[in-house]
């Protein structure tokens, strides 16, 4: 005579998940502030996490990248974001790996944030009711290209959802 046994486990992803993730984003944010004086204020930091908690706990976020920008292109020290829920282990990354003393000479701090399927699935009175929860207001623009490429270098997990972060690195 044999037994099965099976095990389903639930997990719920919640506020408190999301603030967990948006403080790992924001510790990377103060690492490139304190790497590169002058370009981002802690008020920015603040409000850049308030949107990111926000993206995350209504599960419309794609991915969203900060760093820099020269003649439209992100460089060095960029770092990007991309949700999507947790398939395999449960590594949960320390934030940090920010590279010191890259180039950012006639560069601009500037962020891109990607909304994913489910935000398309929204009416625009549900996109604007959202909208008006968030600080930061973004308008529509092209997505900068790349001096160099993304390399995924950390993941960042809480409640079954996680964030892999990549950073831009240069050729050669």
């Amino acid at each position: 005579m044999s037994f099965s046994t099976t095990v389903t486990e639930s997990r719920t992803f919640t506020v408190t998940h999301a603030r967990y993730l948006a403080s790992k984003i924001s510790t990377d944010l103060k690492r490139i502030q304190r790497f590169y004086p002058g370009h981002i204020t802690d008020d920015r930091i603040s409000d850049f996490e308030q949107e990111v908690t926000e993206y995350l706990k209504a599960g419309y976020l794609q991915s969203v990248t900060y760093g820099f920008q020269r003649d439209g292109k992100w460089v060095e020290p960029t770092v990007r974001y991309s949700a999507q829920q947790l398939l395999d282990s449960e590594v949960d990354d320390d934030p940090g790996k920010i590279r010191p003393n890259r180039n950012v000479e006639g560069a601009r701090f500037a962020s891109y944030l990607i909304q994913n399927d489910a935000w398309g699935k929204l009416t625009g009175e549900q996109k604007k009711a959202f909208e008006e929860k968030v600080v930061i207001k973004r308008v529509g623009a092209p997505a900068p290209s790349v001096n160099g490429y993304f390399e995924s270098d950390l993941k960042y997990t809480a409640g079954g959802q996680s964030l892999m972060r990549s950073r831009v690195r240069s050729f050669g």
